[in-house]
């Protein structure tokens, strides 16, 4: 392959010696910084125009730059020099014209240095933004060992079954494994609770699903609950509507051939198939049950917050009704009431739902089955999640006692082999108990998860009651629109208290974090002076050790990133504390171990909290938020439970 040089001297054998030692300098020092033929004609074209004797215009002045453009991306190139790299019979030549004038103006020279140097000073600006913006993180990846049978049907077309089977599949995330030769098989119109500890791969599984990065027959529809709906003009009930794809095409259809009435006879029949006429309808519904009133559903989805257009998300997922339906944390956006509304809309479901989820109570109503994901594989159980704990723990146990028995089996054939490994007379039966030794499957101990532990420190000081009081408080941020009126609250360092009420989700303690930073950064920056030590003995105290502490956040899973804000907040030791949505994120054994560290905690609570059994481990008290007040409920979560519950008999929902 030719060099740069042997371009340069075959398409201009007249180059002189300062302008040859200019380009081949602009190779040699920045060939590989050009990310496109177009940079390297706007680097040296021009003065390689001006210098060609015989007249070439800008497109062959193109046709050369390209090829020198070849020349630098080749597999063997190295950037010529402008002495070096040229032949020695170039050289005397070379030296020669050297001291002679220059067919190219110095300011030409001058103009085409100053380009060069500002790209190049655009390029460093560009990088060095690079540099301090977001960190760059690591990708999933999913391989899947092919099937040629499921290949031939799917291909044949013969394949109609809606069951869903991802054979001996692999999934990494960097280069950490997540899954290695796991098996995922999903029946069709059964749902799924897929559980396990944080940080293990759940949603990354969902997300491979999703892309179809994991191979799932062309013909089923899989919907992904995971974005909030972009906010535009159109309203909350239209948005919803036009999710229905088959439904708004043959709409269109059926306006095109309004005037050709026998043309349209077949789209009004599948229009009719379809219920079309009920649509808005079902899709007001769901829109109600979620949250929004009928005001709510005729405003534009730009004015809800975040959280209300994730619940708008779960709508138009919950109207389309694809064949697989991908949920992740869905009780995450909703309050009480919404959650109890869509656990028994789920229970009708007609296909099939895989939903991540750390609610015990939503996940022993709406689950048919339980997928356990732990130690890079899954493991799925029949029945809901206390029959899933139950069957769990009934399996580890029966594992500890094969385990135990075969290490006492293991250690009466050793004592026979040491007893009697001198003795001539037994030679043969020792050499027979050796090779039976070597036949027996290798010991695996039990696989078991470690305890989760959690800790709130009391704070250095102790306080009269009471500790927080409100007296005859208004509180609007719009004068026509009141949130409380004559809110008349207290509490004190003996209060565990659960806020509950219809709500948008407001900002969660994960949002305060700056992703950007490690989670040792993190507390450094917020209490400087202690050592790196300290920082990480802090963020080991919720399970945030190892590298977890020292990699950016914004790369930790929702449930890691948690860990950081507890320890962040319990750093100071306050003797009170306003949590919003704790759970949201954590995993079921780091919600018990939440619950246990709050109940030994010697201070005030009061939180904002969806998760039914959270709420009963940790509150003795419970506000409602309504009609622009706060109301106690004596009999607790039970009581206000039954109130919803007859409020939505009275609207039709049960």
């Amino acid at each position: 392959m030719a060099s740069c040089s042997d371009i340069l001297r075959s398409e201009f054998p007249e180059l002189d010696g300062e302008v040859f030692a200019y380009v081949t300098g602009i190779l040699h020092s920045s060939g590989a910084d050009f990310e496109s033929v177009d940079e390297l004609v706007e680097a040296v074209g021009e003065l390689l125009q001006e210098v060609s004797r015989d007249g070439k215009d800008e497109r062959a002045i193109r046709e050369v730059c390209q090829r020198l453009f070849n020349c630098l991306q080749g597999p063997h190139h190295s950037p010529p020099h402008p002495l070096t790299d040229a032949s020695t019979d170039l050289l005397p030549g070379l030296l020669l014209k050297r001291g002679q004038t220059s067919m190219v103006n110095a300011k030409k020279l001058e103009k085409a240095e100053a380009k060069l140097k500002a790209k190049q000073d655009k390029r460093m600006e560009r990088d060095s933004v690079k540099s301090s913006g977001p960190p760059v993180l690591e990708e999933a990846t999913a391989s899947q060992a092919a099937s040629k049978k499921e290949t031939r049907m799917e291909s044949s077309g013969k394949n109609k079954s809606y069951d869903v089977r991802i054979e001996n599949f692999d999934v990494s995330f960097g280069e950490r494994v997540l899954l290695a030769g796991a098996d995922l098989n999903l029946a069709f119109g059964r749902r799924y609770g897929l559980v396990g500890r944080n940080g293990l791969g759940k949603t990354t599984l969902l997300k491979m699903i999703a892309s179809r990065s994991l191979r799932i027959p062309s013909h089923i529809s899989i919907l992904h609950v995971e974005q909030e709906v972009a906010g535009d003009e159109t309203p909350a009930l239209q948005s919803v509507l036009e999710c229905d794809t088959i439904r708004e095409s043959l709409l269109r259809e059926e306006k095109e051939l309004t005037a050709k009435v026998s043309s349209s006879s077949a789209i009004y029949a599948k229009l009719e198939e379809i219920e079309a006429d009920k649509a808005p309808a079902r899709a007001s519904v769901i829109l109600a049950g979620l949250g929004f009133n009928a005001k709510m559903q005729q405003q534009t989805t730009k004015e809800f917050s975040g959280g209300w257009r994730m619940r708008l998300a779960l709508a138009r997922a919950l109207f389309a009704r694809p064949d697989l339906l991908l949920l992740d944390e869905p009780t995450n956006m909703l309050d009480v009431r919404a959650i109890l509304w869509l656990e028994n809309y789920l229970q009708t479901w007609q296909s099939t739902i895989l939903v991540v989820s750390h609610d015990r109570n939503f996940l022993n109503t709406v689950a048919t089955d339980i997928i356990h994901l732990h130690s890079q594989r899954l493991d799925t159980y029949r029945g809901d999640f206390e029959n899933f704990m139950k069957t769990k723990e009934e399996r580890l146990k029966n594992q500890q006692r094969e385990y135990e028995a075969q290490q006492q089996y293991r250690e009466h054939i050793q004592v026979f082999i040491d007893r009697f490994r001198y003795n001539a007379n037994r030679a043969s039966q020792v050499q027979s108990k050796l090779k039976l030794l070597e036949k027996l499957p290798e010991l695996k101990p039990v696989d078991k998860e470690s305890e989760v532990m959690m800790k709130f420190p009391d704070g250095f000081e102790k306080f009269s009651p009471p500790i927080l009081q409100l007296d005859e408080v208004d509180f609007c941020y719009d004068p026509s629109h009141y949130i409380f009126r004559s809110l008349s609250v207290s509490a004190d360092l003996e209060s565990r208290i659960c806020v509950v009420g219809e709500n948008g989700a407001g900002r969660h303690h994960v949002d305060q974090l700056d992703l950007n930073i490690s989670a040792v950064e993190l507390l450094a920056r917020k209490f400087p002076g202690k050592t790196e030590e300290e920082y990480r003995h802090q963020l080991g105290s919720y399970g945030v050790s190892g590298e977890l502490a020292v990699r950016p956040v914004a790369s930790l899973s929702g449930g890691q990133k948690s860990r950081v804000a507890f320890a962040q907040m319990t750093m100071s030791c306050p003797n009170f504390y306003i949590l919003d949505e704790p759970t949201n994120h954590l995993d079921m054994e780091t919600i018990e171990a939440l619950a246990k560290a709050l109940n030994k905690f010697r201070g005030g609570i009061i939180l904002v909290s969806h998760d039914e059994c959270f709420i009963r481990l940790v509150c003795h008290e419970l506000w409602v938020c309504e009609n622009a007040t706060v109301t106690r409920i004596e009999g607790g979560f039970d009581q206000y439970r039954d109130i919803l519950k007859e409020q939505f008999r009275k609207e039709g929902f049960l």
